[in-house]
């Protein structure tokens, strides 16, 4: 191995390191200024050697008064665990469909189910808020976990119809041979074999329902109120309290982090699927 070789190995390493802490930089400045009091945390140039308090949270969590995240909380991790089983439950025959036994122009097929992630959200809130007031679902939970499930479909059969495409056609014939039925060879044969992508698959969905602002801040009042939305709350005529932003930013984002902490090497692993032949 020559030098250059090795300059440039560890050049981009370093590289690599330095565009690591530019990313974690925002991260770590909203961790430290949630600890922060409203005073501290409004200084100009900020100050990193004050003291550190647990205010913020406290006001979070209701302690002085306001009010409780905890229902918006739960309706956030009803609408985004509800809605990414039900892809699931829909994405898995439809992408089994379209890899192992593929339908006829399958790849019109695929395409048709990216198109509809072409049309921007905003162009559809109008016709969905005037359907949810007139049948009175406004402000309901399970409209949401329905837009959240029609939302992340056509990402879902995307992603898994290329994960089903690496699994060997032989295991399945040797199931069916042995007289197994089709949701049979879905749950039994193909899904354990698919995992890393189906664990991928439902973590990016459940990411983008946790996050998802727009449609739960037109179409939801006070039962239905999801973490985002009650995050906006503290953005008042008063001013931006910056201390209970970063303390409410980062218990709303817990969650997703410790689902992707906890789901890591199947994301690793569902995302090279098939990137190596």
């Amino acid at each position: 191995m020559n030098l250059a070789t090795v300059l440039k190995g560890k050049g981009l390493g370093l590289a690599a390191w330095l565009l690591g802490i530019v990313f974690f930089l925002p991260i770590a400045w909203m961790v430290l200024t949630s600890f922060h009091s409203e005073e501290n945390a409004a200084t100009n140039p900020p100050s990193f050697a004050a003291a550190l308090t647990l205010d913020g949270y406290r006001d979070f969590f209701g302690a002085g008064g306001g009010a409780s995240p905890w229902p918006a909380l739960i309706n956030s991790l009803v609408a985004s665990l509800g809605s990414t089983l039900f892809v699931l439950l829909l994405a898995l025959p439809a992408a089994y469909a379209l890899a192992i036994r593929p339908v006829k122009k399958w790849t019109d097929v695929l395409f048709f189910f990216l198109s509809t992630k072409m049309l921007p959200v905003v162009a559809g809130l109008l016709p969905i808020y005037l359907f949810a007031k007139n049948t009175d679902f406004l402000d309901n939970i399970w409209l949401l976990v329905i837009l959240y499930t029609s939302m992340n479909l056509p990402i879902a059969v995307w992603m898994m119809q290329s994960f089903l495409a690496e699994v060997p056609v032989a295991v399945i014939e040797a199931a069916q041979i042995d007289g197994a039925r089709l949701p049979t060879v879905l749950t039994r044969v193909v899904a354990p074999i698919a995992l890393p992508g189906i664990a991928a698959t439902a973590l990016i969905c459940f990411i983008f329902s946790w996050n998802e602002l727009l449609f739960a801040r037109v179409l939801t009042g006070v039962v239905a109120q999801t973490a985002p939305v009650f995050l906006t709350g503290f953005i008042t005529s008063q001013g931006l309290f910056l201390a209970k932003v970063c303390a409410a930013s980062l218990v709303i984002s817990l969650p997703v982090l410790a689902a992707g902490f906890a789901a890591q090497d199947k994301l690793v692993q569902g995302l090279s699927l098939g990137a190596v032949k």
